[in-house]
């Protein structure tokens, strides 16, 4: 225990008393002997800069979590549906624009092809639904695609599925901004003009919301996501009666709408309208990558929400579908201002101009702005994951104040913002882009669980791996159709993205395998005693209170000290000497000129000329450099001192048997301890 009893002597002869002192208390728990857990305390800042940023910081996110909290952030079924599902839900918004775009090519006849389109990806969207529950049962621990596949097919292609992972939540914040600024676009079309600045002040909120952590996201995106979709349905609904009563419509012909084509609706037109309308299917695989975010029982209550999602996507995407059919709605032009068809499906119940044609106009704007939030849960994630297995950088596995995975939270920001400026958020440039990473995770996903369920054979492992089997091979289909179709579009992009990020994941994997297998000690390994002999060198950039601290730090590290002078002035060089001779006769100094007036590549090769001097047959001495540095009572002061030390730092880093000592010296430290205490050899 640190501090312990003292005993204190009374005012009365034989009084004896003790006291316990606990200097730890304040900062520290102990749970052990020489174990200490810290408390909040022992992370508060210490400087008036500090404690300010720290107020705003918290002002901003939150107050920092600890990790015990973290059961207490995770998800119930209704939290999490908005969270991981408004990705999925939010692209009935879009999906059925997709299909009609293409199959406008082709004339109003064609349109009528839609409905059954529409049909098929709903097929498709169970079949992968039912596989990824099973995924959700089987790797509790989260990873979707990336954790099947690495461990039931190889660690390659569980990194081909991270890449493609990785690329499909980047597509999505850009997707998904781009579409929801087409909704708001639709109804205060002065907006175009400022599309690109809206956005990208859309996705730093978004960014800030998910920085305060799961629960508090959770509760923010709730209220838009269950406003679309309930009225989703009640569209649906009317469009439904209006069509069984005989009583439709059709809207009048838009200025701003497609023109009709001439083109023949063969096979080819068919598969490119299924490629376009699949980006349905995006954001399906989020829930199994995030089971470890739901409350017990994870994998039970992940399962119920990817099938409470998949059953509102497909009624919601399919009734969109066949209102747009029966009213004979065509899309708008890109970027041409014109409606989107989900608020032209809207005008059908609510009408035009209406409260509650705005209100489901602002939700499904809302809802497609938080789709993105399904990947601002899921990348940070994934990332975290490929983290711990030495495949990201170490430090994407670290958990921020609120217990969100922060790294990767602006990383995605950063990588998805800039992507919608490059693409000026055009939603039909970016959707080429987006469904290849999407099938490339179903693929893998259903395939490693084939294997994984022959290799295990549990009970009702046969009907399992047919529906696995099933998915993979529909899957694999449509990846086949999508990157045909949209190869020349946009497609060939993300193919060569792919393998690019999977080559920069194994460059990292190795680095981290070499170094760790260079740091690794034998389990049978004792550590000796030091039998290297040490040397201290002290860069002194005159003689004052700092260079006399550095000097005694360096003399209680070893005996062989010796100080060195670079100057470009002779005169001032030979002041130095005599003032050095005279106050410090105990620590040689060397002077080195520099006629070139550098500092850094003299003490170098000063360093470099004491190890070729050094006897061949001893073992090269361990260097410390002991840079004396002098510490400012105010940030903006410290702009003020310590460049060259700093510069000093940094190239001495990398060199060999070399340590670098950093000796401050504050300005509030007492002139007596120089003076006196520093003064006296150690």
């Amino acid at each position: 225990m640190i501090g312990g009893r003292k005993p204190i002597t009374g005012r009365k002869p034989g009084d004896r008393r003790v006291r316990v002192e606990r200097p730890h208390t304040p900062y520290f728990r102990y749970t052990g002997p020489n174990q200490l857990v810290a408390k909040r305390e022992a992370s508060l800042p210490r400087t008036p800069l500090e404690r300010t940023l720290l107020r705003w910081k918290s002002w901003l996110i939150g107050r920092p979590l600890a990790s015990a909290e973290e059961v207490g952030e995770r998800l119930s079924k209704r939290l999490a549906l908005p969270i991981f599902s408004s990705d999925a839900i939010s692209s009935s918004a879009y999906a059925t624009e997709e299909i009609l775009r293409v199959l406008v090519l082709a004339g109003a006849g064609a349109l009528l092809v839609s409905i059954e389109v529409a049909i098929a990806i709903s097929i498709l969207l169970a079949v992968v639904a039912i596989s990824y529950r099973q995924v959700c049962n089987a790797f509790p621990g989260g990873g979707g695609a990336y954790a099947v596949a690495r461990q039931e097919l190889r660690p390659i292609v569980g990194l081909v599925a991270a890449a493609a992972l990785l690329i499909d939540y980047v597509m999505t914040v850009a997707v998904s901004t781009s579409s929801a600024m087409d909704q708001l676009i639709s109804i205060l079309p002065g907006l175009d003009l400022v599309r690109l600045e809206v956005a990208v002040a859309v996705i730093a909120l978004i960014t800030i919301a998910n920085l305060r952590g799961l629960r508090e996201s959770g509760n923010i995106f709730a209220v838009p996501t269950y406003l679309f979709v309930g009225m989703a349905l009640v569209i649906i609904a009317s469009g439904l009666i209006h069509i069984a009563t005989g009583t439709v419509t059709p809207l009048p012909p838009q200025p701003q709408a497609v023109a009709m084509g001439t083109e023949t609706l063969g096979i080819v037109l068919i598969l490119r309208a299924f490629a376009s309308g699949s980006v349905a299917l995006t954001g399906v695989e989020a829930i199994a990558n995030g089971v470890p975010a739901f409350k017990p029982p994870e994998a039970k209550n992940a399962g119920n929400t990817m099938l409470a999602m998949a059953v509102l996507l497909g009624v919601i995407f399919i009734g969109v579908t066949v209102i747009a059919r029966a009213y004979d709605i065509v899309p708008s032009v890109p970027l041409s201002g014109g409606p989107t068809v989900i608020a032209l499906v809207a005008q059908t119940a609510f009408g035009s101009g209406t409260a509650l044609f705005y209100i489901f106009q602002l939700a499904t704007a809302l809802i497609l702005f938080l789709a993105a939030n399904t990947s601002f849960n899921a990348f940070p994630r994934l990332a975290a994951i490929l983290a711990e297995d030495g495949y990201f950088p170490r430090q994407f596995s670290f958990r921020g104040d609120r217990l969100a995975y922060s790294w990767g939270i602006i990383l995605l920001a950063a990588i998805a913002a800039g992507l919608y400026v490059a693409f000026q958020g055009n939603t039909t440039s970016l959707i080429p882009l987006y469904s290849v990473g999407v099938f490339v995770c179903f693929t893998l996903s259903q395939s490693g669980m084939v294997v994984h369920w022959f290799r295990g054979r549990d009970s009702g492992w046969r009907w399992r791996l047919i529906v696995n089997a099933s998915g993979a091979l529909m899957t694999l289909v449509v990846l086949v159709i999508v990157l045909a179709e949209k190869f020349e579009h946009g497609a060939w992009i993300v193919a060569i993205l792919i393998p690019a990020i999977v080559g920069v994941m194994l460059f990292i994997n190795r680095q981290y395998a070499a170094s760790t297998s260079h740091l690794a000690l034998l389990g049978d390994y004792i550590v000796p005693a030091p039998n290297r002999q040490e040397r201290a060198i002290v860069p002194v950039p005159s003689l004052n209170r700092a260079v006399v601290r550095a000097l005694n730090v360096a003399r209680s590290i070893t005996d062989d000290v010796s100080a060195v002078f670079i100057s470009e002035d002779p005169e001032q060089s030979a002041d130095m000497r005599a003032r050095w001779d005279r106050q410090v006769p105990g620590v040689p100094l060397v002077i080195v000129e520099s006629p070139y007036r550098a500092l850094a590549g003299p003490l170098m090769a000063y360093l470099d000329v004491l190890d070729r001097a050094w006897p061949p047959d001893k073992a090269e001495p361990i260097t410390f450099v002991v840079i004396p540095e002098y510490v400012a009572r105010h940030w903006w002061e410290r702009i003020l001192y310590n460049q060259s030390a700093q510069r000093l730092r940094s190239i001495l880093l990398g060199r060999p048997h070399t340590v670098v000592v950093d000796v401050p010296y504050r300005r509030d430290d007492s002139p007596d301890e120089v003076d006196l205490a520093e003064s006296a050899d150690p």
